[in-house]
């Protein structure tokens, strides 16, 4: 059955900027379903922001790729019509396309790094969106460029300019990101994901960028998220899609507070809820990792035209985790939260201070004496692209690390096999390649990697913010059954609270490099001590004050 409403006949008067109308997109042969999309109908209006919410691989981004012309190689519209502005776009030729893009149609894709050249500066990045449609003078753009990155957000847009893309965090370039589908206020908006990657306190100030650029431009927003939370605070209306099929289509207000599909309803109940668990003691015997007067700090060398930089991502962290605890590190973009993991886990190596793991100085160790440690210690990117081999197989990246330890390789790729089973994409999933997958996907794909050298301490560097809820109450509950079964200590970093409140013992909540508060659970949430912290919880999209659970 498909599910539409026609907006135009509810209110004649309103302005249909995009209109899909019996839209089916066919997925190559093997694929997991013969279509990807399969007779969607809805309409997106001038001023107005359409939110569209589904599972991964639900279908959302594939409606979006389809708008833009972007679908992947073997991916093609068979069923329907995608009218923009009363031009049906699925008849382009690709440089009709490009001239729509940008100009008309801005994008704000789900990962930046995939999005941005990492061998151009952001400033130079964002200027080429005027370039390319003729628009101002080399100076402008440049002045133009840093007008952007003042609006959206970027600390120290002076400076970050002048940057590449691997210089600034997640956050960050998924700030440049915004700034470039932003740049020639289109006609009609399409984020994929926008505010994934991003800080509770970043991602309200984009959300209210979104509402205002709407409001002042009469932009019309095609906006795909799997967050209800974010779906409260900006959707006028909500489409809600499973398996390539609308399931549920009205007003943002009715469809939160009266749900009519039995999906719907579930999507909603498995948001996090605002009731923080009670408090639970960690073991008393010596703690497994010990962080003593941690320091780190990035340089980069000057030149002719560019100053030396000099940022202190680390500055004196000391804190312990105990065997069996999940400890929370909360912070916005630039915090140092992510630096912090990256040296637990020796990708990056401090300054100063040590690094004990059961007494064993991580920080000194070198060569063969690092590698034999090393398999205790395990990370899960926040990015799943980026980490991916994009030309090998899924099974083999998850059986590269038992088999350079030793494990035979049919042994290994079983083992590979067993653990995608584990985090819900079956065995039959390690045939398969990164591109195949959805964002959420390639996520629990690096979660399997991390759990394949049966680690005593897991690094998770926003391991479920790419993960649409339902899915994210499976991980996290995943997560905390694994923890509990292998006596596992888990450092969770997160810019989202409502999920750190649920499956952290303690948080530490970080600023500029330093540790600003940190405590149970139970008290960061309901009695902060500290103005940022209150800052950060004020923050959580469609957030109502947080409870103590009830026993």
């Amino acid at each position: 059955m498909t599910v539409t409403i026609d907006s135009k006949k509810e209110n004649p008067s309103v302005e249909t900027v995009l209109s899909i109308r019996d839209l089916s997109v066919a997925l190559p042969k093997g694929a997991d379903r013969a279509l990807a999309v399969e007779n969607v109908s809805y309409d997106v209006n001038r001023g107005e922001i359409m939110c569209v919410v589904g599972e991964s691989g639900s279908g959302k981004s594939m409606a979006a790729n389809t708008v833009m012309g972007l679908l992947p190689k073997g991916v093609r519209p068979v069923q329907g019509e995608v009218n923009f502005l009363g031009q049906d776009v699925i008849t382009l030729t690709e440089k009709q396309h490009r001239a729509l893009r940008g100009l008309k149609i801005g994008m704000i894709f789900q990962e930046p790094m995939t999005a941005l050249n990492p061998l151009m500066r952001v400033g130079a990045q964002i200027a080429e969106v005027f370039e390319a449609h003729g628009q101002l003078t080399p100076k402008q753009r440049q002045e133009r460029a840093l007008e952007l990155l003042i609006e959206v957000g970027i600390p120290q847009p002076e400076k970050a300019i002048s940057a590449y893309p691997f210089e600034l965090s997640g956050g960050q370039r998924q700030r440049v990101m915004i700034a470039m589908a932003l740049a020639l206020e289109p006609v009609l908006l399409i984020a994929d994901e926008p505010t994934t990657a991003l800080d509770v306190t970043t991602q309200a100030q984009i959300l209210e960028l979104i509402r205002d650029l709407k409001r002042r431009r009469g932009m019309a927003v095609m906006f795909i998220t799997h967050d209800f939370g974010v779906v409260a605070e900006i959707a006028n209306r909500v489409c809600v899609m499973r398996h390539g099929k609308i399931v549920e289509i009205g007003e943002a207000k009715e469809v939160l507070e009266n749900p009519q599909n039995a999906y719907t309803k579930a999507l909603i109940a498995a948001i996090p809820s605002n009731a923080v668990p009670p408090h639970r003691e960690t073991s008393q015997v010596a703690p497994l990792l010990e962080i003593k007067q941690l320091n780190k700090v990035f340089r980069s060398r000057g030149g002719w035209f560019k100053p030396a930089r000099e940022v202190r991502a680390l500055d004196d962290i000391s804190l312990t985790l105990a065997r069996g605890e999940t400890m929370g590190i909360v912070g916005e973009s630039g915090s140092g939260k992510s630096t912090l993991g990256r040296c637990v886990v020796r990708l990056e190596h401090p300054d100063s201070g040590e690094l004990l793991l059961d007494g064993v100085n991580l920080s000194q160790l070198k060569g063969d004496a690092l590698r034999r440690e090393r398999h205790r210690v395990q990370m899960i990117f926040q990015d799943p692209y980026a980490s991916l081999n994009p030309r090998t197989r899924v099974g083999m990246a998850i059986a590269q690390g038992p088999m350079a330890n030793g494990t035979p390789k049919d042994v290994a790729l079983k083992q590979a096999g067993e653990l995608l089973d584990l985090v819900g994409l079956g065995a039959s999933a390690v045939e398969r390649f990164p591109h195949e997958f959805s964002g959420g996907q390639r996520q629990r794909i690096g979660i399997a990697r991390a759990l394949a050298l049966n680690p005593e301490l897991i690094v998770a560097d926003e391991a479920v913010s790419a993960l649409d809820v339902s899915i994210q109450a499976q991980v996290l509950e995943l997560l905390e059954e694994l923890k509990q079964r292998l006596s596992l200590s888990l450092l969770f970093i997160t810019h989202d609270l409502r999920v750190a409140a649920q499956i952290c013992d303690r948080i530490v909540v970080m600023q500029h490099g330093r540790i600003v508060e940190q405590g149970s659970a139970e008290q960061i949430f309901l009695q902060p001590k500290e103005a940022y912290t209150q800052s950060l919880l004020d923050a959580i999209p469609g957030r109502q004050a947080p409870v103590a659970a009830t026993a």
